[in-house]
């Protein structure tokens, strides 16, 4: 018979193949090739039939040219940094898709000159936040901060409370944020407690703006007490409100999240927040606030290095004038209606071992802590998570006494036949 190994195929006929040459002209020739060297290396170790190599490459072969790959997001968190964040709505999308090309995104088409950059963005924005005389985005919330500190605060004060100084993801630290763009802080109060007679007393000649933080991540209980933004308002230097999670008006189920909309109309005079959380949109930071203070602040020449590009502001443009994006759907979504697809989902599974199960989810993203949102589950044994997680199209859930659940909270309708084949893919399989 001979060594199977001396029939291993050769690259460029393995290459050569229309179904792979087909991927090849997706996915690009480098990454193709990539796939196919590999898997002739195990070929030619005798790890793998050589009539198997071209079934096998176009296994392993990549759907896309990134390595990021599309997950289901069943762990009842709506917002997850890990997985992303906001997931953008279709129209969104769409958007991205219109935008990927030679756009108008800086040309007025109807006289040939030089437009504003981002109009259409900017106006969705202004028009969802009327309280606000001007709005500008930048690349992210920390930025969105950033550049008013460094406009605003070089060698001067800001003025903060000292239990507002907090440490979100990843070690991400507000104090150094504003320290490094040359701002001192000036911090009052104690770490649970800070009083209106604080502020005044802080305030002087030295102090550039005072800062509202919303703590995002975490709340403290019991003795404490702060300063709304309508005494803040009153202290006669400007007063910046970073809201964090990027809610434009309040929300009914987040009664304590603040919200753009609110800080201005109390007398904020600059708002900075995420695009990529509670709007739904993709990742950026939005400013709104006083006409003058905004443009000033759009025209300082560190706010061109914070510059977002023509993707973003097609999709944060889709996000505001669109249909109801992913995150905000999630938050409004009914319990029941939750219950009925998780017993629809276990019911086409058709495992004992699988049963729906009432759950609770959050909203995550540095959002409303401590909220809980009614939802439901699929519930199954936790030996399956793995498997889940690495499968063909993975389903993150969370394990809990015991068992794995993928709570259906942030998961579109759409993915639930996608779930039922991946739970029972993985038990028929004994993983």
């Amino acid at each position: 018979m001979g060594d199977p190994r001396r029939r291993t195929p050769r690259t460029d006929a393995v290459l050569a193949d229309p179904h792979v040459a087909a991927v090849a002209a997706r996915i690009g020739a480098a990454l193709t090739k990539q796939t196919v060297v590999a898997v002739l290396d195990e070929c030619r170790a005798g790890d793998l039939d050589p009539a198997a190599v071209v079934d096998t490459v176009l296994a392993r072969l990549p759907h896309a040219a990134t390595s990021l790959r599309r997950v289901v997001n069943a762990t009842g968190v709506v917002v997850h940094t890990n997985l992303g964040r906001a997931p953008l709505s279709a129209a969104a999308v769409e958007a991205l898709a219109v935008a990927a090309g030679s756009t108008d995104v800086e040309l007025d088409l109807a006289t040939g000159r030089r437009g504003r950059r981002g109009a259409g963005a900017l106006g969705a924005l202004a028009r969802a936040v009327p309280a606000a005389g001007a709005v500008h985005v930048v690349n992210n919330g920390a930025a969105a901060l950033g550049l008013a500190a460094c406009a605003l605060a070089p060698g001067r004060e800001i003025v903060v409370a000292r239990g507002e100084l907090v440490e979100i993801g990843d070690g991400f630290r507000i104090p150094e944020l504003l320290e490094s763009v040359g701002a001192r802080l000036r911090e009052v109060g104690t770490t649970n407690r800070v009083r209106i007679e604080d502020y005044r007393a802080a305030i002087g000649e030295h102090t550039a703006f005072v800062l509202k933080v919303h703590p995002s991540n975490f709340r403290v209980e019991g003795f404490t007490s702060q300063v709304a933004i309508g005494e803040l308002a009153g202290l006669g230097v400007p007063l910046v409100a970073d809201i964090g999670s990027g809610l434009l008006v309040p929300h009914p189920r987040l009664p304590d999240e603040p919200d753009a909309t609110t800080a201005l109309e109390a007398g904020a005079d600059l708002v900075t927040a995420s695009g990529d959380k509670l709007l739904g949109g993709p990742q950026c930071g939005l400013m709104l606030g006083r006409a003058e203070l905004v443009e000033r602040l759009r025209r300082f020449p560190f706010a061109r290095a914070l510059r977002v590009d023509k993707l973003t502001l097609a999709a944060l443009e889709a996000t505001l004038s669109g249909p109801v994006p992913p995150v905000p759907a999630a938050l409004a979504a009914r319990a029941d209606d939750l219950r009925r697809r998780a017993d629809g989902i276990a019911a086409a599974v058709g495992d004992p071992r699988v049963a729906a199960a009432d759950s609770l989810g959050r909203v995550g993203g540095g959002g409303a802590p401590g909220v809980t949102l009614p939802s439901a589950a699929v519930v199954l044994p936790a030996e399956a998570v793995t498997a889940l997680r690495t499968g063909a199209t993975p389903v993150v859930g969370h394990v809990h006494d015991g068992r794995l659940w993928l709570d259906l909270l942030a998961v579109p309708a759409e993915l639930d036949a996608t779930i039922a084949s991946a739970v029972r893919a993985v038990l028929d399989s004994g993983a």
